[in-house]
């Protein structure tokens, strides 16, 4: 007798039966577009090179291996395992939207995440040999995601967006440039790349910030068209331009002058630009207030940078100047750590299909983030605990712990979204 069977578990059947590992790893939803692995990559890198170098710090854990330099690793893995992971995980997902082309999905994202996990092992084994390897691992990771990102553009002449491709080679060299010159003993110009690295990214932050921060504003807080100046944009993106290149200069050349007047004057162009944008409109949407605190901390962070320059009391005010280091930090955890957190929180909603009605916990992400930027940049400089041995190694245990709770806090909330194409209903409890 001829029985016929439900379609479904027809379907279902020969599934279990004729698809591979490799089949159903590809079709995995967090390798559907590069933000879902490349951000929880980035977010899980983050907490365990800042858990490793709280460890140190606290003479729990010591660094075996001759290949870098224990500051370099950690500098490395923020800026750029963390930092540089979220950013090309976006423009990478961003392109498709830019172009109408579509991005990377399945295997092509499967070889770029090996890449990436092999290069963290090779660092931490940290061994002149693995170093080597590092370097060549991570030089094709970046090389695979800028031919990805110029075939995209390129191939749909999407020629605003060209100016990302020479950002991410310059990024690139820099990253590069940072691993070689520590390996080979060059350090104090090794921390010179890591700051050049860090205002490259204020660049980047710039453009991107200046495009996505007014949209977000209007459309999520229901205002007019923000309008700034025709002017203003481009004169704040050759100052920055210009302030990368002096600063980077200063290095190998003997200039007459010093990069802060550059820096100042980027960071104040930041902060006007801002006043166009109706950020105390956004004071009520979190996923709106984060970005333009983020912005801000941006702006500020650049004068402080600049101001680090002055000799103490040149202001003429109150005692404004912070060391470079710290003013530096302003920009790595409040800026773009803070800016970071937001928009991954936003674009893990968005391009999921999502409302964008974040988890409550989400607001509490940002506000530890702005915690572990405020106590690693203000707190070592006070005198209020004199009873502590080291106030400057509270200050960083303090920062350190507050940004491992917020990245806690995002996994929980956004690991079960970047994993699932299912929307789940109950997801902002």
């Amino acid at each position: 007798m001829l029985q016929i069977q439900d379609p479904e578990i027809a379907q279902l059947t020969y599934d279990q039966q004729g698809a591979s590992p490799l089949n159903y790893l590809k079709q995995h939803p967090v390798l559907d577009l590069p933000f879902r692995s490349f951000f929880l990559l980035a977010v899980a890198c983050s907490m365990f090179a800042l858990g490793i170098w709280l460890a140190y710090l606290n003479g729990y854990f010591t660094f075996t291996g001759n290949g870098i330099t224990p500051l370099t690793w950690h500098i490395h893995e923020m800026i750029f395992g963390f930092g540089a992971t979220v950013a090309v995980g976006f423009i990478l997902t961003a392109a498709q939207t830019w172009t109408g082309q579509p991005s990377i999905k399945g295997l092509p994202i499967l070889a770029f995440i090996a890449l990436w996990l092999l290069v963290r092992v090779a660092l931490v084994i940290n061994l002149p040999s693995t170093i080597i390897i590092a370097i060549v691992l991570q030089s094709f990771w970046w090389l695979g995601a800028i031919f990805v990102f110029t075939g995209l553009v390129v191939k749909s002449s999407n020629r605003r967006n060209y100016l990302f491709i020479p950002l991410l080679a310059v990024l690139m060299l820099l990253n590069i440039a940072l691993l070689l010159l520590d390996f080979y003993g060059e350090h104090q110009l090794t921390r010179h790349i890591a700051s050049t690295s860090v205002l490259m990214f204020c660049l980047l932050m710039g453009i991107l910030a200046g495009r996505v921060i007014p949209f977000f504003t209007v459309s999520g807080a229901k205002l007019e068209a923000i309008k700034v100046p025709s002017w203003l944009t481009p004169l704040l993106t050759i100052t920055a331009i210009l302030a990368v290149l002096v600063f980077f200069s200063s290095a190998f050349i003997d200039l007459p002058f010093s990069p802060a007047g550059l820096m100042i004057t980027a960071g104040l162009l930041h902060l006007i630009r801002q006043c166009y944008w109706r950020s105390f409109a956004t004071r009520n949407i979190a996923l709106l207030w984060s970005l333009h605190l983020s912005y801000f901390s941006l702006g500020l962070g650049l004068i402080l940078m600049g101001m680090s320059y002055l000799p103490t009391g040149a202001t003429g005010f109150i005692q404004l100047t912070i060391p470079f280091g710290d003013a530096l930090h302003m920009i790595t955890i409040a800026a773009m750590g803070l800016m970071i957190f937001a928009m991954m929180s936003r674009v893990s909603l968005g391009h999921t299909g999502r409302t964008l009605t974040p988890s409550k916990l989400v607001s509490w992400i940002f506000f530890l983030i702005m915690i572990s930027a405020l106590a690693r940049v203000i707190l070592p400089s006070l005198s209020f605990l004199p009873i502590l041995m080291n106030q400057t190694l509270v200050a960083w245990n303090i920062s350190a712990l507050a940004w491992l709770i917020a990245g806690v806090l995002f996994l929980k909330v956004y690991l079960p979204i970047l994993t699932t194409k299912k929307i789940d209903k109950h997801f902002n409890r």
